[in-house]
């Protein structure tokens, strides 16, 4: 995983689906992107926020692979699904839980889980919650759509910067939607 590395990095100060590709942004230990509408040590997605608001943010930062794009029928650009992390050349998906990756020199975000999308991708683009959520030859629920992180430690990340990976010591917990 040495060839790993940030590609886009993406952010709106409003709850809209999809987020602009910025210079840079900058992470906040336990609070997330600076100036993004999930920021918060509380969870900040509007449907949480209604069921309950004192619930920990475990949705800090959204990662997503670019790789996803090639292997979807839609026309999708770095953001366009609301990430705020576009990576290139890691298995985002492959990470068990409490996986930490430092992107560029200083932040490090701790996968939470799973992304769980829901039906304001098909309005993105018509069909496209079936291409990123299906089932495997098991009938066992695929989410393909990215995972969520904690902001363990802050920094500016840029597209470009490399990305390491840190395992967890011991037993491995799959990821799971949060």
């Amino acid at each position: 995983m040495t060839d790993a590395r940030v590609t886009s990095v993406n952010r709106d100060d409003e709850h809209r689906f999809s987020k602009q590709p910025r210079p840079s942004i900058t992470l906040v230990t336990g609070l997330g992107v600076e100036g993004d509408a999930h920021f918060g040590a509380t969870v900040q997605h509007l449907s949480r926020v209604r069921r309950d608001p004192t619930q920990p943010n475990l949705r800090q930062v959204h990662l997503i692979q670019a790789e996803l794009f090639d292997e979807v029928t839609a026309e999708v650009e770095p953001g366009q699904l609301g990430e705020n992390v576009t990576t290139e050349g890691i298995d985002l998906l492959g990470l068990p839980r409490g996986a930490r990756l430092r992107l560029g020199d200083e932040a490090v975000v701790e996968v939470t889980g799973l992304r769980n999308p829901c039906v304001q991708i098909d309005r993105f683009q018509p069909g496209l919650l079936k291409q990123v959520v299906g089932t495997d030859a098991d009938g066992a629920t695929v989410r393909r759509a990215g995972v969520m992180g904690v902001v363990l430690s802050g920094g500016v990340v840029r597209p470009g910067d490399a990305i390491a990976v840190e395992l967890p010591d011991g037993e491995r917990e799959a990821l799971a939607p949060v």
